[in-house]
């Protein structure tokens, strides 16, 4: 199962600060990705458990931004079942 979720991030204006938001968010462990918008001012960080807030609030701001929280529901991706939600393999 993989969880995917959006955060509010603010005060970030190059590219330089797109890379320190992704180096930081990607040193929390358990996280697979992280792709940074800059136009929306959000981070979307995907993970292989259970997405700790505060880990990430710890990561932005330690690139130096401020955290403003989620701006989307969680996304979880069933893998584990074999795409299904039961596990029968049944329904989709």
């Amino acid at each position: 199962m993989t969880t995917t979720m959006t955060y509010q991030v603010e005060g970030m204006t190059c590219g330089h600060c797109v890379s320190s938001v992704t180096a930081e968010v990607e040193r929390v462990p358990g996280v697979s990705a992280v792709k940074v918008d800059l136009s929306a001012q959000a981070v979307t960080v995907t993970s292989a458990t259970p997405l700790d807030d505060t880990l990430i609030d710890a990561a932005v701001v330690e690139a130096g931004y401020q955290f403003a929280g989620r701006v989307d529901k969680q996304l979880i991706t069933l893998t584990e079942a074999g795409g299904s939600c039961c596990g029968s393999g049944g329904c989709n």
